[in-house]
């Protein structure tokens, strides 16, 4: 492997520092230890930093409650899985919760340092992992919610996601060959027509895409030659968000069929890890390497490195849907099947609720749950015979399959109560700003409202109709929580990042700001009740 660090040691960034002087995998043989010492006795930079190679995160803002950040390849978890981490999570009381995040995933919070090995040893015996989960690394990999289920769908996404997890993880053990990236790295791929995963967003996406075979169905009508259309996917490379800069992801021009995913993910990698930028941090993202080399010269790279030319993309993908949230019930592909999905407000989960779900999974459905990222959960496989008694499940009134159209879309990142990055609280706060509009203006469909703590930008504003960034804002001379507004963001087909529009809102003004907004953008009503 290429020595990653091809600038001096004077000239690196603290963390790539750091990581030269001891792999953040190498704390996985230290669990038993750092449960013995206790949080505060750690050397700072192993819990502060390197703890996040195995997936755990100490939070300046709960001190001694760290939070855990799991792999879930698509999403997908089983009910045995799901009451093991409500076990876990059960065990810290009024401080345990769990967040669905944007990339299918949940994490964990609450959890203490001297509860590690035992949870470690929970995990693995039900085949759960959280190695390689945060800092530079590849973070969880995305796809399509409905893989499998879904009659519509061009391809199965799951067994591919699930074989580049393998290979990234060393089958989730930890793989020394991926642990020193540059910086994050985010992968999708998707089967489906709606672009469910946001692969815009993603350093590196899969989208379906039909390439034409010249000449091999013979002579068609006419005395013509005919062609036939051969499946796989169009890569785009270099989305990203951060507090510096935010991309949408461009094309690669490259077609790839299914068989060959893992190896150009492998490829891919490779390259950013060698000759990634790593100088300074805020300039270490994948996009930034394809401005300096420009996008030809990457791809010249990818293809020496997987050994082989790159077929050039497919005219045009098959993303022509609008995007789904798949909230409510659904036929499935096999017969006599349903899949229901199920809406979380802002994603946030308790142990009960856990529990409940794995029961929910077990007794209606297979006992799979899946995540999407809108923070939400399906169950699949039920049973037309079981359909009827599923929907009156007490549990629906929690998690309800048809929530207000402004509830439904709701997503928001963990923000301030557990998140040190946070500049305000933003999961309590967006639930009662939903509850106040939805109180006064009525709509006819979801509009998209993402709230996001800070400019690290977990909760997307970018991708939303209506984006709202944590900020400090000005208000009679003090400063207050406030937030920039985004808009303008497109998800699905045609998908696009939206712009800030306005700056510094203090989030005590914000309310008659959106329910104008929703007036003049997106058709909303005043309730015969409210006066403005």
């Amino acid at each position: 492997m290429t020595d990653p660090a091809t600038t001096t040691t004077a000239s690196l960034n603290k963390f790539e520092k750091f990581k030269a002087e001891k792999d953040g995998l190498a704390v996985k043989a230290e669990i038993e230890k750092f449960a013995s010492l206790g949080w505060e006795a750690m050397d700072e930079t192993d819990r502060d930093h390197r703890l996040k190679w195995v997936g755990v995160f100490f939070r300046p803002v709960t001190p001694g409650k760290f939070m855990m950040r799991m792999r879930m390849p698509n999403g997908i978890l089983s009910c045995e899985q799901m009451r093991v981490l409500a076990e876990v999570v059960q065990r810290y009381g009024d401080d345990g919760c769990a967040d669905i995040t944007t990339r299918q995933n949940i994490q964990l919070r609450g959890i203490r340092i001297e509860d590690l090995p035992n949870i470690f040893d929970k995990f693995r015996a039900v085949g759960l992992t959280t190695v390689q989960s945060g800092m530079d690394n590849v973070r969880n990999i995305t796809g399509d919610p409905v893989a499998g289920l879904d009659a519509d769908e061009l391809f199965d996404t799951r067994e591919l996601v699930q074989q580049i997890q393998e290979m990234i993880t060393n089958n989730g053990v930890g793989n020394p060959e991926f642990t020193n990236l540059p910086r994050k790295f985010n992968i999708a791929i998707t089967g489906g027509r709606d672009n469910s995963v946001h692969a815009e967003i993603n350093d590196l996406a899969f989208v379906p895409a039909f390439q034409k075979e010249r000449g091999s169905g013979g002579i068609g009508e006419g005395g013509k030659e005919s062609s036939s259309r051969r499946f796989g996917f169009n890569v785009l490379v270099g989305g990203f968000f951060s507090a510096k800069r935010c991309e949408a992801a461009i094309p690669l021009n490259a077609w790839v069929p299914p068989e060959d995913v893992v190896a150009l993910c492998r490829a891919v990698l490779e390259v950013f890890r060698d000759h990634g930028l790593r100088a300074n941090r805020q300039k270490s993202r994948l996009m930034w390497l394809i401005d300096e080399w420009g996008i030809e010269k990457f791809r010249a790279e990818v293809e020496k490195q997987l050994g082989k030319s790159l077929i050039s993309a497919a005219a045009h993908d098959e993303i022509d849907w609008e995007k789904r949230d798949h909230i409510g019930v659904y036929k499935q592909k096999q017969p006599g099947l349903n899949y229901v999905g199920l809406h979380v407000p802002v994603g946030r989960l308790y142990a009960e609720d856990m529990f409940e779900i794995a029961r929910l999974a077990e007794v209606y459905g297979s006992g799979e749950i899946r995540f999407s990222v809108e923070q939400n959960f399906l169950i699949p496989n039920i049973p037309d015979s079981r359909l009827a008694t599923f929907l009156i499940d007490p549990l629906l009134n929690r998690f309800t399959i048809n929530p207000a159209p402004l509830t439904r879309a709701l997503v928001s990142c963990t923000g301030a109560q557990f998140c040190n990055f946070a500049l305000i609280e933003t999961k309590n706060r967006a639930l009662a700003i939903i509850k106040a509009l939805e109180a006064e203006v009525e709509l006819t469909h979801p509009v998209r409202i993402h709230w996001t703590g800070c400019p690290n930008s977990c909760g997307q504003p970018q991708v939303a109709d209506i984006g709202l960034m944590g900020t400090k804002a000005r208000k009679n001379g003090k400063a207050v929580d406030g937030v920039d507004i985004y808009m303008g963001g497109k998800v699905g087909k045609d998908a696009h990042l939206g712009i800030c529009v306005t700056k510094g809102i203090p989030c005590e003004d914000l309310l008659p700001v959106l329910r104008e907004l929703l007036i003049e953008h997106f058709g909303a009503r005043l309730r015969e009740a409210v006066t403005v």
